[in-house]
């Protein structure tokens, strides 16, 4: 497994079949000074993957070959890697697939190229350690997290969290015993307002509680409120 380095320029690979979509989005990402990889396929992505490190991958679900929610399983089981998904409209199976196997965020096409550089750009601020200066470490049961180092711990054992997951976790952490709606929390963690869609939510809370919890299907710190969202209890 690779960890993602943004010390240096920030790369992001976009993989889309589709030469007008990878030119319209490599376009907006280097007129935000990042450096642009490009793949039309899950197959040539890969190959890229192997020798590349980005800092940030888009990532088409409907691909030639191999295809993009294959691809997310693969690069997920190695790299904490912020993973953006670009799904078809009404493809919601395919979104909520892609956010279970590790994706940190999705786009329906169409979608406004603008509204993804901003989204690339709000998801590489927050995975850079130093974003979260010298915050204090935060301890509940056998759970240890350190938001400087940007890494939590169960029992000793690194856990295997996604940018995502580990922000929603220190959200809660810093907001013990406070309830929020999927609204507020797509707002506060995720850095934009909710559309009807607030399932990324949901599955992103499925996800902590089977990795912090000893027992997910009934959760002592995650915890949730019904009707109202969700709330931590250390």
């Amino acid at each position: 497994m690779y960890r993602v380095d943004n010390q240096r320029m920030s790369t992001v690979l976009v993989v889309d079949d589709e030469p007008i979509v990878r030119d319209v989005v490599v376009r907006y990402l280097e007129r935000d000074g990042h450096r642009t990889l490009q793949a039309a396929s899950g197959d040539e992505a890969r190959c890229l993957l192997e020798r590349e490190h980005p800092s940030l991958v888009v990532l088409d679900v409907m691909l030639p070959g191999v295809n993009g929610l294959e691809l997310c399983r693969w690069l997920r089981s190695r790299s904490d890697v912020p993973i953006v998904m670009l799904t078809a409209l009404g493809e919601e199976a395919d979104r909520i697939v892609g956010l279970e196997i590790g994706a940190d965020d999705y786009l329906t096409k169409p979608f406004s190229p603008r509204e993804l550089a901003v989204r690339v750009r709000n998801l590489l601020r927050r995975s850079t350690p130093s974003a979260r200066g010298a915050a204090e470490t935060v301890t509940f049961g056998d759970v240890v997290v350190n938001p400087g180092a940007r890494e939590a711990r169960k029992g000793g054992q690194r856990l295997r969290l996604t940018l995502k997951e580990l922000d929603l976790l220190l959200f809660f952490a810093a907001n013990p015993r406070q309830v929020f709606s999927r609204d507020q929390l797509m707002d506060r963690v995720w850095g934009y307002q909710a559309t009807l869609d607030t399932g990324t939510v949901t599955v992103h809370i499925r996800r902590l509680r089977t990795k912090i919890e000893d027992d997910p299907s009934r959760p002592r710190h995650l915890e949730t409120a019904f009707g109202a969202g969700y709330r931590f209890t250390p």
